[in-house]
């Protein structure tokens, strides 16, 4: 039996999610949890992978499992053996060829900079006060993400992928006191990419850039145009959207 499981974390601790050599990871710890409280040896597959430091107030893994695995049961004992960084909310059984990775309709992320110093947020935010930020213009040129489709100026370099498409849905900052969030949804993500968009969208905040270089830098698939990826801790993954007829039954 196939199942998927709805999770969070705060990835400070954590050399990011996917299982590493002499390293502690977020899937490393989600497959002892299980291992020990199952008694048998699993391995989950997560929906993506997030980098060190990174965080995710939504995240799904799948597990296959000839126990009956459900909330009741198993919720209070997998979080009684997890970390107190890792959270696990809902275990629901699905179909047998169901999968967290390939099955996803969407992502969101979202990136949060603080404008000023707050030591309580340090942890989970860019804390932003090198100069003024023209939020009106990083929000013009986000818009300008929707046009485009072929996103290989905001991937790592070094990385194996099939295609650098991805369909951007929503892009937008939102400003409440000094708290500056930055929002966005794609079918799909490169590595790095929300990162690299958001520290050329802070480019362009700062002066360092126009509005319309963005065009130019997207259009340009060169990674050494685009803007210095934003540092880790401001990034989490929010939300990971399914079709309903992947659950079992």
């Amino acid at each position: 039996m196939r199942y998927f499981v709805e999770l969070s974390y705060l990835g400070k601790n954590y050399h990011g999610w996917q299982v590493q050599p002499n390293v502690i990871t977020v899937q490393e710890k989600i497959n002892s949890a299980f291992s020990l409280i199952l008694g048998t040896p699993i391995q989950v597959m997560g929906a993506g992978r997030t980098d060190t430091g990174v965080h995710a107030s939504q995240m799904f893994v799948h597990l296959d499992s000839d126990l009956a695995l459900s909330n009741e049961t198993h919720l209070y004992k997998l979080n009684s053996v997890l970390p107190d960084d890792i959270a696990i909310y809902n275990i629901y059984q699905v179909k047998d060829d169901a999968h967290t990775r390939f099955n996803a309709l969407q992502r969101s992320y979202e990136y949060k900079i603080y404008l000023g110093r707050d030591p309580f947020q340090l942890d989970t935010t860019w804390q932003f006060f090198k100069s003024e930020l023209n939020v009106d213009n990083m929000n013009k040129a986000a818009a300008i993400l929707k046009n485009h489709t072929n996103f290989k100026c905001f991937s790592k370099s070094k990385t194996d992928v099939q295609t650098y498409n991805c369909t951007i849905t929503n892009a937008e900052w939102v400003l409440q006191d000094k708290s500056l969030t930055f929002h966005i949804t794609a079918d799909r993500f490169l590595r790095n990419m929300v990162r690299a968009i958001v520290g050329t969208l802070v480019a362009i905040g700062q002066g360092k850039n126009t509005v319309e270089d963005l065009s130019k830098i997207i259009e340009s698939e060169n990674r050494s145009k685009a803007g210095t990826s934003a540092p880790a801790q401001g990034l989490s993954l929010t939300k990971i959207t399914y079709p309903e007829d992947i659950k079992h039954g």
